[in-house]
């Protein structure tokens, strides 16, 4: 007899007969027996899905797709010192990426040191941890900063010490800010719905996101001044029509406050990015980058008046979908990753992060990074997919199905422009509602069993006795070699250089949104002042509390 009462042959009888139950999308469209040309009444080629490379380019940003290069092969990095991230960057580019990806701990996501009473315990945990200029140049040693494309992921506030870092590292090596290549994440807006909420307040947010803006547009032609993360938004029970709608809400308040700083859009609109999702309903992944990709383009077009081509381009890197991934038989999160994948290059996607399998146990080991890499460079080199920019292009289904996507999101923007902008939808905690409403919703079809999971609420087996390939354990002494060398670090400067830039930075951030902080915050990084105390300076300035965590008073 099987477990659930019926013998093994009724079961297998079963099982032959089985047929889909659910019979819509995951985010709830309902999909028909079969797409034929009356579902895509109404289209105009030209109009809504033209050549590659040809406004509103539903199908692709470049005319060639990867045929003239391929996206950027990434895989995210970031753990215990800056020298054993170090270790694995230069690992990976043995094995072959196309570009660096780091990821940072949640003590300077936050923007404290890894000294602060509280941070014992997550230093180097899920991230390096970046808390001096000194701790940039220990992750760069040894790598070409000005030949490689480098992908720095804080997006919270501190984001903007995290890139002068970089920049202050690569110009002691002679390199020209104008000759680095890269991203910095910058989307503090969005950490307020990632558990760093208190780091991320809303003003300050956009003041320093638009710093960041400015200094990158005039110093750093070829690098990413933000990314707008919706696939944040998206882990945390969102759908794909919300991740659309909210992702491009948020971007257009980074526009305004450029904007209203004075920038013109066309100086800046082109080296912005999206971090985007790519889940696991395959097709709908597609369409929804489709229709991403043709909003932005009349988004920017047609309400903020952009006249470069290169304006209307939205560019995207995608995270295959970690939420969709399961410590129960984790290697099927091998498969789940490649066809994530796989929807990613099909819908054009720029940079691309594969997760790994175990990531809902731990950090990647090396060995599951290498598979995730390997999952890109099959997809690249042995599928063919890339020889062919938007294969899907016509097909009913994704036709129709990228149009309903972006009616749907389409009507969620109009909500939130009705609201005053996505600022306001976040200060009203109208945004906040929505979030929950939807995981709260994925969550309840997930225990009824309308979704099926497998290896979770179907085809489930007794729990695995340990992980294949192992698990990853940071280096026993990584986090007290840290805490010690900030500590160290704080003793051995000089105080009265030091407590010049402090005043200084204090004095700049007091002249309001207008000053640009960068130069002050680089004075201030040469004097040896950490992550911690020019974060702190600064969130004072504005009127909040020095530590956002309530526990430390200003030393200055």
């Amino acid at each position: 007899m099987s477990n659930n009462g019926k013998s093994n042959v009724d079961g297998l009888i079963d099982a032959y007969f089985e047929k889909p139950k659910r019979t819509t999308t995951w985010s709830g469209f309902p999909v028909k027996d079969i797409y034929t040309p009356k579902d895509i009444d109404g289209m105009d080629y030209e109009r809504d899905m033209p050549d590659a490379g040809k406004y509103p380019y539903t199908r692709g940003i470049h005319p060639d797709m990867f045929r003239g290069r391929y996206w950027t092969k990434r895989e995210v990095t970031g753990f215990g010192t800056p020298t054993d991230t170090s270790r694995r960057l230069k690992k990976q580019i043995e094995e072959g990426v196309s570009g660096l990806n780091v990821i940072r701990d949640n003590p300077t996501n936050l923007g404290i040191d890894p000294d602060h009473p509280l941070a014992e315990g997550e230093v180097g945990l899920v991230g390096v941890s970046l808390c001096s200029l000194k701790d940039m140049e220990m992750l760069t040693e040894g790598i070409p900063l000005d030949k490689v494309s480098m992908s720095l992921i804080c997006a919270s506030c501190p984001a903007i010490i995290i890139l002068s870092q970089y920049i202050l590292i690569a110009e002691q090596r002679g390199i020209s800010p104008a000759k680095l290549r890269g991203t910095i994440a910058n989307d503090p807006l969005h950490c307020r719905y990632c558990g760093w909420r208190p780091s991320n307040p809303i003003d300050l947010s956009l003041k320093l996101s638009v710093d960041i803006i400015e200094y990158c547009t005039n110093s750093m032609p070829l690098w990413n001044t933000a990314v707008v993360n919706s696939y944040d938004l998206r882990e945390n029970g969102v759908n794909a029509v919300q991740e659309v709608a909210f992702g491009l809400a948020m971007a257009m308040a980074y526009i305004d406050g450029a904007l209203k700083r004075g920038l013109n859009i066309d100086d800046f609109a082109s080296r912005r990015a999206f971090y985007c999702s790519s889940h696991i309903d395959f097709f709908e992944e597609i369409a929804k980058l489709r229709a991403a990709r043709r909003m932005w383009a009349r988004i920017v077009k047609e309400k903020y008046g952009a006249k470069n081509p290169n304006s209307w381009k939205f560019r995207f890197a995608v995270h295959t979908a970690g939420c969709s991934l399961v410590p129960q038989q984790p290697l099927n999160n091998i498969i789940r990753i490649a066809y994530e994948a796989l929807a990613a290059v099909l819908a054009g996607v720029q940079s691309l992060h594969s997760c790994s399998y175990d990531e809902p146990i731990a950090l990647p080991t090396e060995e599951s990074q290498r598979i995730a890499l390997r999952t890109q460079q099959i997809i690249a080199y042995e599928t063919g997919v890339s020889n062919v920019a938007d294969p899907l292009g016509g097909s009913y289904y994704v036709e129709n199905l990228t149009n309903r996507i972006e009616e749907q999101a389409a009507r969620i923007l109009d909500e939130i422009e009705k609201m005053g902008g996505m600022v306001e939808a976040m200060r009203t905690g109208w945004l906040d509602k929505e979030i929950d409403k939807s995981s709260l919703e994925y969550q309840k079809e997930i225990e009824r069993r309308e979704r099926i999971i497998v290896g979770v609420n179907a085809f489930a087996s007794p729990p695995d006795k340990k992980t294949p390939g192992g698990v990853h354990r940071n280096p026993a002494e990584s986090e007290k070699e840290q805490i010690n060398s900030v500590k160290e670090l704080k003793v051995k400067r000089d105080d009265k250089v030091l407590r010049q830039s402090i005043g200084k930075l204090r004095e700049k951030a007091q002249m309001g949104e207008g000053e640009n902080l960068f130069p002050t915050i680089m004075d201030a990084l040469r004097a040896k002042a950490t992550l911690g105390e020019i974060m702190g300076t600064i969130r004072e300035v504005y009127g909040y509390s020095y530590d956002p965590l309530n526990i430390l008073e200003s030393p200055f």
